[in-house]
């Protein structure tokens, strides 16, 4: 016979949607984290700031 550790012997659920181990996304990985605020998806900003050479 062999022993039996107890862990062996709990019930694990696979299909378990608690909270998340690591979060997606993490808050100083945002706009607002670096300072930054976001006012959308404006790309006027990249135009404006784009290097000469690429006219």
């Amino acid at each position: 016979m062999t022993a039996q550790h107890p862990d062996d012997m709990r019930p694990v659920d696979l299909f378990d949607e608690g909270l998340p181990v690591l979060p997606d996304q993490t808050s100083d990985d945002t706009d607002l984290g670096w300072g930054e605020w976001s006012s959308g998806s404006d790309d006027s900003h990249y135009l404006e700031e784009r290097p000469p050479h690429w006219d």
